[in-house]
């Protein structure tokens, strides 16, 4: 059963992290391995590397769980919701989204790739400026909208 064919309107939209971590070597590592140790699974990534601090922005399998471990550790973080959009035909996809929101006029803040899905789909990370509105333009608009618990393996 493909399960992504199965988009619950009602279902929660995918969280994201945003991470502050120092700018050294294995920081990065470290928190993975932190995260591995819960079985927490990362999906997505996309990193903002400065002189002083990185943000690495991340998708896990298990949201509620790094948060816990991000308060206990004092792992500095914020959270906001994405709207995750899988895709059979990226190329021609991608360029239809793209007139879809621009149509709403709804602006994209940024996007990114999450790392491949077992069914073989491709996954990409949308922030709109309103997440709700976008999430229901983009599903009436015949897009897969992929909620949280469908994404978390």
């Amino acid at each position: 059963m493909d399960i992504l064919n199965k988009v619950k309107p009602g279902g929660r939209l995918v969280t994201q992290f945003a991470v502050m971590l120092q700018n050294r070597a294995g920081a990065f590592e470290a928190l993975l391995s932190l995260l591995n140790q819960s079985h927490i699974e990362l999906l997505g990534i996309s990193v903002q590397d400065s002189r002083d601090a990185t943000v690495a922005r991340i998708v896990v399998s298990d949201p509620e769980t790094a948060a816990q471990i991000f308060m206990e550790k004092g792992i500095p973080y914020t959270d906001c919701q994405l709207i995750v959009i899988a895709f059979r035909h990226p190329d021609v996809e991608l360029k239809r989204l793209l007139e879809v929101c621009r149509f709403a006029e709804t602006n994209i803040d940024f996007a990114y790739a999450l790392l491949p899905h077992p069914e073989g789909k491709t996954l990409m990370a949308f922030h709109l400026e309103d997440s709700e509105f976008g999430a229901g333009m983009l599903r009436q608009s015949g897009f897969q909208v992929v909620c949280q618990t469908e994404l978390s393996r």
